[in-house]
């Protein structure tokens, strides 16, 4: 292997010894981008990086750095590589990871995986050294910048937990999509409400990043519908062993009457297709993770394999399809269901969700398995509400074996009595839950009170180069007016 010149501590593989194929050189393409980071959580705002990177171009390589480079430059890691690299591969818009590439972007590397651009936000990221992480590739001319996520990032993720603060809660998404609740005059709410409402049709897009993909639904029914169970599932009041997946200790004894509710819809896609398999998945996926991220690609895996078993894949059948609507698609059509900040923090206590419910509904609408989004649907099923989903009465509902939280009652009674009720087996991520990541925060807080300490002292080195940065380009524009002046004697 040969050391790398332009950067300290960086390393050129030679061909077989690169970490994601192919090992010989790619001949570089416009249409083929970069885009590298820690990716520690895969908050919306490393989402929002990605899709608009992939709108650049047709394909989207996504370069993950080392735990060790990240501890060099930056502070202690939260996630494992491994889970990084999960939760990477799985958002929709990406083509392919790779793993351990170079705290400072390297021309050696794009240029080995056939990219002509490195994408990155509007902010400076900086090395060890307080130097650009993206020098190379600027000089170069071979970087495009795109608008930076507002308001979300890992250190304010990280923040919430160490401060135990509850400000990020969303009482009503639907008041705060229509401007009605937040902070701010009336004007700014509204004005709020409106980039929210864009943010979540822009998630919704498919693998293009262009067009129209997952569609976006609001439930609206009381609180008490929500939080707790219905008059339903009363004759289930028993202890059982599959207890819902949100976990706190409150039983919810007090049963209330069932309610149909409402859905109206805030984002269409291309909805259920003919002969799909619809299956409903519900969560409050917090700090969405590779732990949610492995049961949805479970949940998939087992739904292709019955279609498998029916005769999905077979060359006639796609031919069927293909005459029938233009165009070939898998056997599963997967529903997310997220519940409100108040039904989690009910249940779970403290200041959970660490995420609020819009950041969590983006979190999981960009991943590739799921097909639609539910906002504000109930913890404890219920049969009105399963028989009126807007794709009708689904075909199966998915949940995990593991209980967190000793319920009094099912939260899955309704879909067992209706026989559609499934069940996913342990994995090799089961424990990666917003509890966990907590818990990892907590044991290592002096590290990660450290890391924002140094994230706010490079803060300001990092103002100081976008303040010259800003002066070097209004230079620019002021020599070439000049210039345009005096060609036309002005």
């Amino acid at each position: 292997m040969l050391r790398r010149q332009s950067a300290k501590g960086e390393w050129i593989p030679s061909p077989g010894q690169w970490p994601v194929d192919p090992q010989e050189d790619v001949e570089v393409s416009n249409d083929r981008i970069w885009i590298d980071g820690c990716f520690d959580f895969s908050h919306h705002g490393h989402a929002g990086a990605m899709l608009q990177a992939r709108q650049l171009g047709t394909e989207l390589l996504v370069g993950i750095h080392s735990d060790e480079a990240i501890l060099e430059n930056k502070g202690p890691t939260v996630m494992t590589l491994k889970e990084r690299v999960n939760a990477v591969e799985a958002c929709r818009w990406v083509t392919k990871s790779i793993s351990h590439a170079p705290y400072v972007t390297s021309l050696p590397w794009i240029s080995h995986y056939g990219c002509q651009y490195v994408v990155h936000g509007d902010d400076i990221t900086s090395d060890s050294s307080g130097e650009d992480c993206y020098r190379f590739v600027k000089a170069a001319d071979r970087f495009k910048v795109v608008k930076r996520t507002p308001g979300i990032s890992t250190t304010d993720l990280v923040g919430r937990m160490l401060l135990c603060t509850k400000t990020h809660f969303i009482h009503s998404l639907e008041k705060m999509l229509a401007g009605e609740e937040g902070p701010g005059s009336e004007e700014e709410r509204k004005k709020t409400g409106e980039a929210m409402k864009q943010r979540i049709k822009d998630y919704a897009t498919d693998s293009t990043g262009l067009a129209p993909g997952s569609e976006v639904w609001y439930w609206h029914a009381s609180r008490s519908a929500k939080e707790r169970r219905t008059t339903q599932t009363s004759s289930h009041n028993r202890r059982h062993s599959h207890g819902h997946s949100h976990g706190h200790h409150r039983s919810g004894s007090n049963p209330v009457k069932e309610e149909k509710g409402t859905f109206a819809q805030l984002a269409s896609g291309t909805g259920a297709r003919p002969g799909q398999s619809v299956v409903y998945v519900d969560g409050g996926f917090d700090l969405f993770s590779s732990g949610h991220i492995e049961f949805l690609r479970l949940v998939t895996e087992a739904e292709e394999e019955a279609g498998r078993q029916r005769g999905w894949y077979t060359e006639e059948a796609k031919a069927e399809r293909i005459a029938q609507t233009g165009s070939d698609y898998g056997p599963v059509f997967l529903i997310a269901g997220i519940h409100d900040d108040d039904v989690i923090n009910h249940w779970k206590g403290i200041n959970y969700p660490i995420m609020n419910i819009f950041e969590r509904g983006l979190c999981v609408l960009q991943c590739k398995y799921v097909h639609t989004v539910i906002f504000g649907t109930p913890f404890s099923l219920s049969h009105a509400f399963l028989v009126t989903l807007p794709y009708g009465t689904p075909n199966a509902v998915y949940h995990g074996v593991t209980s967190f939280m000793p319920l009094t009652y099912d939260p899955y009674a309704p879909a067992k009595a209706m026989g559609i009720y499934r069940e996913i087996a342990n994995h090799e991520f089961q424990n990666v839950n917003a509890g966990h990541i907590v818990e990892r925060i907590m044991k290592g807080r002096a590290m990660y009170e450290a890391r924002q300490r140094l994230k706010g002292e490079k803060g300001m080195g990092e103002e100081a180069v976008r303040r010259k940065e800003e002066m070097e380009r209004e230079a620019e524009r002021e020599k070439r007016r000049r210039e345009v002046e005096g060609q036309f004697g002005l």
